[in-house]
Parts: structure tokens; sequence; C-alpha cells
């Protein structure tokens, strides 16, 4: 991905999950896909696919059980 598809990205999430402290970031050695960041903290990947012409991306995010609030 290149500076301004990761730029243009960052917009969408920004806007989608009304929150300015999301970052998106290149991976080092991959061109295929970003780090997603809530301020320092990691929270997932985002591939991209590109199939006859068409062009889509994943968000990929793990959730660990350690993570989620006591029921």
């Amino acid at each position: 991905m290149d500076k301004s598809e990761i730029s243009r990205l960052q917009s969408y999430f920004r806007k989608q999950f009304r929150l300015d402290t999301i970052t998106v970031h290149a991976r080092p050695n991959k061109d295929d896909s970003a780090e997603v960041n809530i301020g320092d903290e990691f929270i997932g990947v985002l591939f991209k696919d590109e199939e006859e012409g068409e062009v889509s991306y994943a968000f990929n995010m793990a959730i660990l059980d350690i993570d989620l609030p006591d029921a």
C-alpha cells in the first residue's frame, strides 16, 4: 500500500469509528497490508486484496479473552 492509500484508509477508519486517534501505518517489508493502532496500542492488520481489477480490504482484529471485562 502506498502513502496515499494508507492516508485514505486512515480517514475512512476515523470517520466510521468517530475516533481521531486511529492510525494506519505501513508494515515493514509488506506491501499488501498495514497496521492499525488506537493511540499507541496495536489493534489489528488491514489486508489489501486485488482480484480481477477490483480492490477490497479486510480488517483483522484479534480480541484476547483476558482483555474482556468480567461478566
